[in-house]
């Protein structure tokens, strides 16, 4: 599926499609409304109104990520609703039933601050702070306040990051979570680059260039 894409907005990946996947084994159509966090260019939310998802919010913190999947919705014809804003923020007042997240979830050296919806570094589309969990431990507190009592999460992250760490907060926010499906990827370009200081930090073996992706279902049944 072609999609346009601007500039500095975050290219669909193998983390894209393997939600997409995921997405796929659920019942879409039978969710009267669904999220998508991070949306990028839109291509999570494409496939979910796709697939027969009645409505279809999309948001990201960019406006490029905001414009690009406005724009792709209006070439594929579907009835997405686009918004910009810090992660949930934008949609607090609402409750989904279904909730799709590809957050940046890539270790990096810098620290930046997610907490407040300000981005201090220059690749946002993937950088989530020394242990890459500064986008997902929010993310993690904030998902039960937008999930109808039957609603269900989707969400992808890199092993790196701890996916174990993510179950336990999204259990203790009072969901029921476990992993769905895993994907093994070579290091693209990003990660290839900074393979050097994550064998320094211990986040893989020496020598290890691949990488685990995994993708996360929570419920509150």
């Amino acid at each position: 599926m072609w999609l346009l894409r601007l500039p500095g907005v975050y290219a669909p990946q193998h983390d894209t499609r393997l939600l997409v996947e995921s997405l796929w084994r659920e019942s879409v159509s039978d969710y009267a409304s669904v999220l998508d966090i991070c949306t990028g260019t839109g291509a999570i939310a494409v496939a979910a109104a796709r697939g027969g998802a009645k409505n279809v919010t999309a948001v990201d913190i960019s406006r490029r990520a905001v414009w690009t999947a406005r724009a792709n919705a209006f070439f594929c014809r579907l009835p997405l609703e686009v918004r910009r804003g810090h992660l949930l923020d934008p949609v607090l007042d609402q409750r989904f039933s279904l909730v799709l997240a590809n957050p940046p979830y890539v270790p990096t050296r810098t620290v930046r601050s997610w907490t407040d919806g300000r981005r201090q570094q220059s690749s946002p589309r993937w950088d989530a702070g020394p242990d890459g969990r500064a986008v997902l431990d929010p993310l993690c507190a904030m998902l039960p306040r937008v999930l109808t009592a039957s609603g269900i999460l989707l969400l992808v992250q890199s092993a790196l990051c701890g996916v174990d760490r993510t179950i336990r907060q999204l259990r203790e926010a009072g969901l029921h979570a476990r992993v769905r499906d895993r994907l093994k990827v070579p290091f693209g370009p990003v990660m290839s680059r900074r393979a050097r200081w994550l064998e320094q930090q211990g986040y893989i073996r020496q020598g290890q260039r691949d990488d685990e992706l995994v993708v996360i279902r929570a419920s509150r049944e």
